[in-house]
């Protein structure tokens, strides 16, 4: 693999030949404009590397900031406001809404925490919360076709982020561990308490529960591989820049023991994992050092830059790993050459993308 080619023409992200072998998919996205302040959207793109086209296929001007998405059977799109906000849509297909919730309607004192999946079943879905007068983290319980509340579980922790489902069916859930005031400032950093939790995925109960040996990473995001492994995103929180940037970005977790991958620069804004066909593993950006990195099981002690691309971002996979960056969609793949297409006008991605069914 020639690497350092890679970097030379990912570069600045440049527009680069794509390839026909990629199929057209679609993408449920989140973004806002390119200038700070700008308006935020969630919507879906539609991509056609062999024609070298992307555009947008559906979109919704939304009130807050989007940050978790959710990519529905028939091809329509889940979508959560980040903390603060108070909002669940569902898209169909073309982009147009179907369902609105407003958590602030329910009678239980809640926030949503991000981040939204489906159950094994498909009949309930599963979202991020936490009790406002608590402070502690909450999993609801929703019936899936109403968006209605059937039940709500204990985090086991602060400030509940993002859930997956593992083999079995039940919830594996990243507690970030930061206590927030009401206005969404982070306080008590001294007192986080950041874990990754595993629960049944029919009660609630506890089936157990991993914390980073270093007690300022918050745990954030997470992506499965192929080979049943876990990649955990980590974002530091120290006091000084310096621990900050010598902090891991990536653990992984196979189950039983969550260990940290040395890299990173102390922040990962998004994870997700390398097809088996490409060598396995997981790839997490950092838009800070416009940078990405891969985790192999074959160097399992250290991340490799695989691309430098201006504020590398959300990720996905599908057709090798797709990353979001300031000026357009790149496609990475450990044995193929690289592509590029540009956004269809000025957008900034937040930390999340999906493919949707076709």
């Amino acid at each position: 693999m020639q690497r350092r080619h890679l970097l030379a023409l990912l570069a600045g992200s440049a527009l680069l030949p794509a390839h026909a072998e990629a199929p057209p998919l679609r993408l449920g996205v989140a973004w806002r404009g390119a200038q700070e302040g700008s308006d935020h959207h969630v919507g879906i793109l539609a991509v056609d590397w062999a024609a070298r086209t992307l555009r947008v296929a559906g979109q919704l001007r939304v009130p807050t900031r989007p940050h978790g998405l959710f990519g529905e059977s028939d091809g329509g799109l889940l979508a959560v406001a980040l903390r603060p906000g108070r909002w669940l849509l569902r898209l169909a297909p073309d982009g147009t809404v179907r369902q609105r919730l407003d958590i602030a309607d329910e009678p239980l004192p809640r926030r949503f925490g991000g981040h939204v999946i489906a159950s094994a079943d498909g009949s309930r879905l599963y979202t991020t919360e936490t009790d406002t007068h608590s402070g502690r983290g909450r999993i609801g319980v929703r019936d899936a076709r109403t968006l209605g509340k059937l039940d709500d579980w204990d985090s086991h922790g602060v400030e509940p982020h993002q859930l997956l489902l593992d083999r079995e069916g039940h919830v594996v859930l990243a507690n970030g561990g930061i206590w927030r005031d009401r206005d969404d400032r982070k306080i008590r950093l001294d007192r986080m308490d950041a874990s990754l939790v595993r629960v049944h995925g029919d009660s609630g109960e506890r089936l157990g529960q991993w914390r980073p040996a270093d007690p300022r990473l918050s745990v954030r995001h997470l992506a499965w591989g192929d080979s049943g492994l876990l990649g955990v995103a980590l974002q530091a929180e120290h006091d000084h820049a310096v621990d900050k940037t010598a902090a891991p970005a990536l653990a992984v977790w196979d189950g039983r023991t969550l260990q940290a991958v040395p890299g990173g620069d102390g922040y990962a804004g998004d994870v997700t994992g390398v097809p088996a066909a490409g060598g396995g593993g997981f790839v997490i950006t950092n838009a800070f050092r416009d940078t990405a990195w891969w985790w192999s099981p074959a160097a399992p002690t250290r991340l490799t830059e695989v691309a430098t691309l201006q504020r590398a971002y959300a990720l996905a996979t599908g057709s090798g790993v797709l990353i979001a960056a300031g000026r357009g969609l790149a496609r990475w793949h450990p044995q193929q050459a690289p592509a590029m297409l540009p956004w269809p006008a000025p957008m900034a991605l937040d930390n999340h993308m999906v493919v949707l069914a076709a």
